[in-house]
Formats: structure tokens, C-alpha cells, sequence
């Protein structure tokens, strides 16, 4: 899968961004009615009322732009919360628990029920982010050369409580849960030994 360099560092005309905001409606409503795996390429430029051209001028196929509505969807996430600009607090990993339980459900609230075919591109995406969030975290407060391992531990245990929180019909409220699972994060890690 081609990756698509991200908007946030990147200075787009605002043609672009509107043409891209077109393309991820599109895909939010045909997600909804049809499932992706029966969304084309051609579903998708009529819905955003471009040409098939325009479309693979911006992405080179529909997988593409579902990773890049991934991927710029939870950055948009982080960047709200600050996260990105903050020092390593079991406060701010209580905010990063939020962000990605939050994500996860809005994302998966974008499909067709039980359709849901493209959760292992959720899942890295998120994993991905998270962990360079949590290695810049933890670059701050040591040295340790196990950091990127701890960094990545941190993020595959937080996705996974997320997948699991937002798949539970019985789930408590979001901050609820992240009080819950905040000291098992901390403790396993040894993130609280730290922390400030």
C-alpha cells in the first residue's frame, strides 16, 4: 500500500484540501451504506462529483485514501489535544487513552456493522502514531536503550484496550475506562517510576 505524505507538515493549495475533503466524505457515506470492500474508485469520484482522474491525481487507489483518512484523522486527534506539545504526565497518557478509545469508535462507527475489513489499517496506523508519540515521551524523562520497545509495548497495549472498549456493547464512559486501565499502562511499563 502506497503511503501519502501527511498534510500536517505540508503546506496544501487549498484546491487540494478541498478536493481530499470530497474524496473522505465520499468514503464516510459509501462506507456507511455499502461496506469498502465493495467501494470503486469510480463510487467514490461520483460521490465527491470529481473525475477519475482528479481521484489518482490524489491518491492512487481507494486503500490510500482510506489510510490517509486514517492517518490524518487521529493526527487531527492529537493535535487537538495538545499531545504533541506536551511533557510525558500520567495525565497526558490518560488524554492519549481518550484520544485513541474516542478514534477507534468514531472510526469504526463510519461502516457498515460487522463489515468493519479494514481494522488492521486502523490499527497500525494508530500503533504507529502512538508509539512515536510515546518514544518522544519517553526520550524526555531517559536514556534507556529499550525505549522504542517500551514505546511500542505502550502502544500496542493502548490500541488494544481501545479495540476492546469500543467492540464492548456494555462499556463504561471513556474517562471511566481510562481510569481504569491507566495504572495497568503505568505499572506494566513502569511509566509511573518517572512521570512528573
Amino acid at each position: 500500500m502506497l503511503s501519502i505524505q501527511a498534510d500536517s507538515s505540508v503546506k496544501l493549495d487549498p484546491r487540494v484540501k478541498r478536493t481530499r475533503q470530497l474524496l473522505i466524505q465520499a468514503l464516510i457515506d459509501l462506507m456507511k451504506e455499502k461496506g469498502f470492500q465493495t467501494i470503486s474508485v469510480q463510487n467514490l469520484s461520483e460521490r465527491a462529483g470529481i473525475n477519475r482522474a482528479t481521484f489518482y491525481a490524489h491518491f492512487p487507489d481507494k486503500f490510500a485514501l482510506l489510510e490517509y483518512f486514517i492517518r490524518e484523522g487521529f493526527q487531527r486527534e492529537i493535535d487537538e489535544r495538545m499531545l504533541n506539545a506536551c511533557q510525558f504526565s500520567l495525565q497526558n497518557l490518560r488524554t492519549l487513552i481518550i484520544a485513541v478509545c474516542e478514534f477507534v469508535t468514531k472510526v469504526h462507527s463510519n461502516c457498515v456493522p460487522s463489515q468493519n475489513q479494514y481494522e488492521s489499517l486502523i490499527e497500525s496506523e494508530i500503533k504507529n502514531q502512538v508509539s512515536g508519540l510515546m518514544l518522544k515521551w519517553l526520550k524526555q524523562v531517559g536514556t534507556d536503550p529499550s525505549l522504542e520497545l517500551t514505546a511500542t509495548a505502550v502502544s500496542w497495549a493502548i490500541y488494544g484496550l481501545a479495540s476492546q472498549w469500543s467492540h464492548d456493547k456494555d462499556r463504561p464512559a471513556v474517562e471511566v475506562f481510562a481510569d481504569q486501565v491507566l495504572p495497568m499502562i503505568s505499572a506494566n511499563f513502569n511509566l509511573a517510576l518517572e512521570i512528573p
